[in-house]
């Protein structure tokens, strides 16, 4: 009898970014209390929301835009979910001290406590994406953090494309795996490869919802940031993945949205009970996962 199976909400907050960063703070707020009013128990908002997609230049001005982890984005964001009773999932440009950033995921309780930090793991370093130069990688770990409404993990945009990632989170009982995103494409590249990049990035989250039987939550921004004829467009697609990697609801890849899906962790057991991956893995033989690249034979037992 599945006596601890529970049902709730969760809310992905599609938005456009524009170059205030206090309009970006108060439109986020403002689709908080959207998502609040129509049931969400959960809600998170895209990769660095507050500010346009900073990364794709390198300018060592731009580090003024950070902040501590108790600065005023992530002041708004505990008001938001005490007043709300809603958990929420923010992402900041976080300020650890002189020289060291990290691309931080912060979880806010339906009480406004904080719950858990995230410091994103994986850094990429790609035309247009220069995380590198802005973030240092994060040392926190994979977390499945607990909360008031649920077990969650929280990790972010290029950490989506890991399955060691999901896996470490889903082992420490994440319910849900939420990735706020930043995503999109080269214009120049779009006609060609643009439709094959958003299905791949769809299909390998949907992966991660099958391979540990739990829900997958992406979100991510709209909208085209930097130069008319370069910079990125945003591809959205937000969407939530079940157990069975079923897309439960989607975005569109243009508009501004406020994504609300039902959750029951019932699934989640009976997902498990029908494909036993984590019963059946071989922990005994994955010694070679801590290795760069197996050049070598692994040693023999």
């Amino acid at each position: 009898m599945r006596t601890s199976a529970r049902r709730f909400k969760i809310a992905l907050i599609q938005m456009q970014v524009g170059p205030d960063p206090v309009a970006n703070l108060r439109k986020a707020c403002d689709r908080l209390y959207e998502a609040a009013d129509q049931g969400a128990d959960i809600a998170c908002l895209p990769e660095l929301f507050k500010t346009h997609y900073f990364c794709q230049v390198q300018d060592p001005s731009i580090f003024d835009l950070a902040e501590p982890l108790d600065g005023p984005t992530a002041q708004a964001l505990s008001e938001v979910a005490k007043f709300t009773k809603m958990v929420v999932v923010g992402s900041i440009f976080e300020r650890r001290t002189a020289g060291i950033y990290h691309n931080t995921a912060v979880v806010f309780d339906g009480d406004g406590t904080r719950a858990g930090v995230y410091r994103k793991m994986h850094i990429p370093d790609d035309p247009l994406f220069y995380e590198k130069y802005y973030f240092t990688p994060g040392d926190l770990g994979f977390q499945a953090i607990p909360t008031s409404k649920a077990k969650i993990g929280t990790l972010v945009c290029w950490d989506q494309w890991y399955p060691e990632a999901a896996r470490m989170t889903a082992l420490q009982g994440a319910e849900v795996l939420f990735y706020p995103t930043a995503i999109g494409w080269h214009p120049r590249e779009k006609a060609e490869f643009g439709e094959a990049q958003a299905d791949a990035w769809k299909t390998m989250q949907r992966a991660h919802a099958i391979a540990n039987g739990l829900y997958v939550a992406a979100v991510n921004r709209v909208g085209h940031e930097g130069s008319a004829d370069a910079g990125l467009e945003f591809w959205g697609g937000s969407f939530v993945a079940d157990p069975y990697g079923r897309v439960l609801a989607e975005a569109n890849h243009t508009d501004e949205t406020v994504l609300i899906v039902d959750c029951d962790t019932a699934l989640i057991e009976e997902t498990r009970r029908n494909w036993p991956f984590l019963r059946d893995r071989r922990i005994d033989a994955y010694g070679g996962l801590t290795r760069r690249y197996l050049d070598e034979p692994l040693p023999r037992a």
